[in-house]
């Protein structure tokens, strides 16, 4: 059996690209987008938000015509050739693998600090067994973790909002500089990124081309309102500077004022980051599967299980990466290196969408060229470390794919 099966409906599509957004970056991303821009860090997800946007209807035109596995690097190689396509696919592959840690790694920094790696890869084994259960029970799953995460956002707005006076005084959107407000949505565009999970899904989605393009706006716009009201809340409670030195401001925000509603937001940040792993190994397991079937990656992973549906050993193999790297990195070093390489994935996935006829567009060219220039500027706005570990971990693949490439044709010869 070499096709996925098309059981994703609408509403499960929303429901995937929320889940794999919250979470992301609502809990943690907070404190080095103030950092970098003060107040300022409104504009920031503003911008981010923006280019979010024009990236996702650059991923849903191109979902709808290129409705299988492997999101931009299929449309890579159909659009702008296969070499844009592999460093599309090994761009994803790379930023959502670091994603995968940092979102392990937060587990454990929110369950128990004192043994975070541990729990960290504990949390990577129970999401991978719930996986090769089935894309259903992964949609039902992820409902389930979004609610609890939605619930203990919820908390925290009702009393930053309901707390005696503001600390964090007025807003001043004008604090932080050009670059600052740049980094800071460059920081902030992680929490984004989790929309083209719905596209790497074209396979399994019903009726794509109507689907696809409707369910990454949808849930683009929910999270981002979602964002929005917590960013102004989290201002209000703690004064810029504050928000800036803090990895947990959510939980900040109740400590002020009092509360012992603390630990519904402790467990409700380490459920939501379980939930965008949940989403985040199948994503990176399917575009795996397709460049696997390419032989850019080993053929032995474009198998698919039959009796599950599944491309299980993309799946298994994934999931033992993720836990050798949370053995390896740090929180920061999985950030960093996942900023860069998805940020050069959707400048690819805007390139593929230039080239769409005016019969295929769904929405405005314009859009994907301020998708491509955005993402562009964004990657160049990250701290030097990021563009160092992330772009050196890019080229190594590209290098090595192209090193492959020429040892093949001199056998061939």
């Amino acid at each position: 059996m070499s096709e996925l099966r098309r059981t994703l409906t609408l509403g499960g599509a929303v429901v995937v690209g929320v889940g794999s957004m919250i979470g992301a970056g609502v809990f943690a991303a907070w404190g080095p987008a103030a950092a970098a821009a003060g107040d300022g860090l409104l504009v920031g997800l503003a911008v981010a938000g923006f280019i979010a946007f024009c990236n996702a209807t650059s991923s849903a035109q191109l979902a709808a015509i290129h409705p299988e596995s492997g999101g931009t690097y299929v449309y890579g190689r159909r659009q702008l050739g296969e070499g844009w396509g592999h460093a599309a696919g090994w761009g994803f592959v790379v930023g959502k693998t670091a994603s995968c840690v940092a979102m392990a790694l937060t587990v454990g920094a929110y369950i128990a600090p004192d043994n975070m790696r541990t729990v960290a890869v504990a949390a990577v084994v129970m999401v991978t067994a719930v996986n090769i259960g089935g894309l259903s029970r992964t949609v039902a799953v992820t409902c389930a973790l979004l609610a609890v995460a939605l619930g203990s956002l919820a908390v925290v707005v009702v009393t930053g909002w309901t707390s005696a006076e503001p600390a964090g005084g007025g807003i001043d959107l004008g604090e932080g500089s050009v670059h600052g407000v740049l980094q800071s949505a460059g920081f902030l565009f992680f929490a984004f990124a989790g929309y083209a999970r719905v596209a790497t899904l074209g396979e399994e989605v019903v009726d794509p081309e109507r689907t696809i393009p409707r369910a990454i706006p949808a849930a683009l716009g929910g999270v981002l309102v979602v964002y929005a009201i917590v960013a102004l809340t989290l201002l209000r409670a703690l004064p810029s500077p504050v928000l800036g030195s803090l990895d947990a401001p959510l939980r900040q925000v109740l400590d002020n004022a009092d509360s012992s509603l603390g630990p519904i937001v402790q467990v409700g940040a380490a459920i939501a980051a379980l939930g965008v792993l949940l989403n985040l190994i199948p994503g990176i397991s399917r575009t795996t599967l397709a460049m696997a079937r390419h032989r850019e990656l080993p053929h032995w992973l474009a198998h698919v299980d039959g009796t599950r549906s599944l491309p299980l050993r993309a799946e298994l193999t994934v999931a033992a990466t993720v836990i050798v790297l949370i053995l390896l990195l740090d929180l920061r070093d999985a950030i960093a290196i996942s900023g860069v390489a998805v940020l050069l994935y959707y400048a690819i996935t805007n390139g593929a969408a230039l080239t769409l006829t005016p019969s295929q567009r769904r929405f405005p060219r314009a859009f994907a060229v301020v998708g491509l220039a955005g993402c562009i500027v964004l990657i160049g706005a990250l701290p030097v470390h990021a563009l160092v570990g992330g772009g050196g971990v890019i080229l190594c693949g590209i290098g090595a794919r192209h090193t492959a490439r020429r040892l093949r044709n001199r056998t061939a010869e």
